[in-house]
C-alpha cells in the first residue's frame, strides 16, 4: 500500500484562492458562535504512534463536528435578502446539523435534503435546530440534485458542504486555533471528503508556515482525492466506518486549493480507522467518528513518515453510532489478543465444562460468553462442542491459557 502524491509542478506554489485574510476574517466572524476547542496532548496515543500528536478536538462542537465553522461563517456571510429568503443545503450527516443550528441562531429559514435511506436519529437530530427536513432519493447525489431544484424553484440559497469559499474559509480557522494553542506542531494530518477542511487547513500553512507538510488522508475504498490529485480517473466504493469521508465528488475549488499547495494524500485501510477509533476511546477517553479519526490512522498507518515530527490531527467528528462503536471496541479487543474466542472438543461428561472454567479462572482469565453444543454439533455422541470467549490482560496470558488446557489433555483451538 502506498500513498497517493499530488502532482508535482516545476513553477513555484500559486497562493491559495482562499487566503489567509479570509480566514482570520471568518474566525472573527464566527467568534462566540462556535466553539474554539483544545489543542491537547495525550501520552498514550502519543506512545501507540510511536512520536508525538496533538488533537484538536473539534469532536466537542455543539453538533459534534467541525462542519459548524464552515456552516456559521457562510451564514454569516448572506446579505440581507438571502437571509429573507432561507438556506438550503444537502447532507446526511454533520452538515445538516451545523446549517440547520447556524439558521436557526441567525433566525433564518433552513431546509434540509436528506437521502430516504437517513437513520431517524440524524432526521430528528436535524430537526431539533428548527430546520425543515425533506426526504428524497435514495442515493446522497439524487439528494443533491433535489435539493438544487428546490433552491431555483424556491430562490433559497444553496450552502454547499465544501465546495464554497466561505465554508472553505470557516474551516480553516480550525487550523488558526491548532498553531496558535500549540505552536510546536510542525506537521499536519487532515481527513479529505469533499476536501473543504483540508484546503482551510492547507490555506493557512501556505502562508503562515510554508514549510510545514499537510497530509490529506482518505480511506482506501474512497481514494477520490487522491485519483484527482494523480490525474487519474475515480473509482471508490464499497462499505466503511469512514463514512463522513467516504465521498466521490470532491470538489472543484478544494481540489485546486490542494494542488496548489502540493498537499498529499494518503491512503489507509478500515482496520487503521478503527484502531483509531479504538485507541482515542481508551487511550483518550475520546469518541470519535470514523471520518474523525482518519487522521490518527494515517499516523498510525505511515510511522517512519512521522516520526520525531511533532504532528497535529484533527478530530473533526465524534457522531458515531453507539453500536458501530462497541462493535469497533470489540473486534479490536479480539486483534490485541485481550479477548479471544476458544473452541473445544469435550467428552461429555459432568465436570468437564466446570474443571476448564476453573482452569481459567486460576489463571486469571474471565469467562465472558459461554456456548455448549451436545445435540448435533459434535462429531460423535460420546463428545459435545463448547465455545468460549475468554477476556484476558494480554495476548501472553491468552497462550498460558491454551497451553494450560493441552496440558490437560483438553482439545482447543483458537477462533
Amino acid at each position: 500500500m502506498s500513498p497517493v502524491t499530488a502532482l508535482r509542478t516545476a513553477e513555484a506554489p500559486v497562493a491559495p484562492v482562499v487566503t489567509l485574510a479570509d480566514i482570520r476574517a471568518a474566525a472573527e466572524r464566527i467568534r462566540g458562535a462556535i466553539i474554539r476547542t483544545p489543542t491537547i496532548e495525550n501520552p498514550a496515543v502519543s506512545r501507540a504512534a510511536g512520536t508525538r500528536v496533538l488533537l484538536k478536538l473539534d469532536n466537542l462542537q455543539a453538533t459534534g463536528a467541525f462542519k459548524e465553522r464552515g456552516a456559521a461563517n457562510r451564514l454569516a456571510l448572506l446579505t440581507p435578502r438571502e437571509k429573507q429568503a432561507g438556506v438550503i443545503a444537502m447532507s446526511a450527516g454533520n452538515h445538516a446539523q451545523a446549517v440547520a443550528r447556524h439558521a436557526q441562531l441567525a433566525g433564518v429559514a433552513a431546509t434540509i435534503v436528506m437521502p430516504r435511506f437517513t437513520p431517524a436519529t440524524k432526521v430528528v437530530r436535524t430537526e431539533s435546530w428548527g430546520a425543515r427536513v425533506v426526504l428524497h432519493g435514495e442515493t446522497l447525489a439524487e439528494a443533491a440534485a433535489h435539493a438544487h431544484d428546490l433552491a431555483l424553484r424556491e430562490g433559497l440559497v444553496f450552502v454547499h458542504p465544501y465546495d464554497d469559499p466561505g465554508v472553505i474559509a470557516g474551516q480553516g480557522t480550525m487550523a488558526l486555533e491548532m498553531l496558535e494553542d500549540a505552536p510546536q506542531i510542525d506537521t499536519l494530518v487532515i481527513p479529505v471528503g469533499g476536501g473543504g477542511l483540508c484546503a482551510g487547513i492547507a490555506s493557512v500553512a501556505a502562508e503562515l508556515r510554508p514549510d510545514m507538510p499537510v497530509f490529506g488522508v482518505e480511506v482506501e475504498g474512497y481514494p477520490a482525492m487522491a485519483q484527482r490529485l494523480a490525474g487519474q480517473p475515480v473509482s471508490v466504493g464499497g462499505p466503511t466506518i469512514a463514512e463522513g469521508i467516504a465521498v466521490r465528488d470532491v470538489g472543484e475549488l478544494p481540489l485546486s486549493i490542494l494542488r496548489r499547495c502540493r498537499t498529499e494524500v494518503l491512503l489507509v485501510p478500515e482496520r487503521a480507522v478503527e484502531q483509531a477509533v479504538a485507541l482515542l476511546a481508551e487511550g483518550a477517553k475520546m469518541v470519535a467518528e470514523g471520518a474523525g479519526a482518519a487522521g490518527l490512522a494515517a499516523v498510525l498507518t505511515y510511522p517512519e513518515r512521522f516520526r520525531g515530527r511533532v504532528v497535529g490531527v484533527t478530530v473533526c467528528g465524534g457522531n458515531i453510532d453507539a453500536r458501530a462503536l462497541s462493535n469497533v471496541l470489540l473486534r479490536q479487543l479480539l486483534r490485541d489478543g485481550r479477548i479471544m474466542r476458544l473452541h473445544f472438543d469435550i467428552p461429555d461428561r459432568p465436570g468437564v465444562l466446570a474443571d476448564i472454567a476453573k482452569r481459567i479462572s486460576d489463571l486469571g482469565g474471565n469467562v465472558i460468553e459461554v456456548k455448549h453444543q451436545q445435540l448435533f454439533g459434535a462429531p460423535t455422541v460420546q463428545s459435545t462442542e463448547l465455545h468460549l470467549m475468554v477476556e484476558v490482560r494480554d495476548a501472553a496470558q491468552g497462550d498460558a491459557i491454551i497451553a494450560a488446557m493441552q496440558a490437560a489433555d483438553y482439545v482447543v483451538r483458537r477462533g
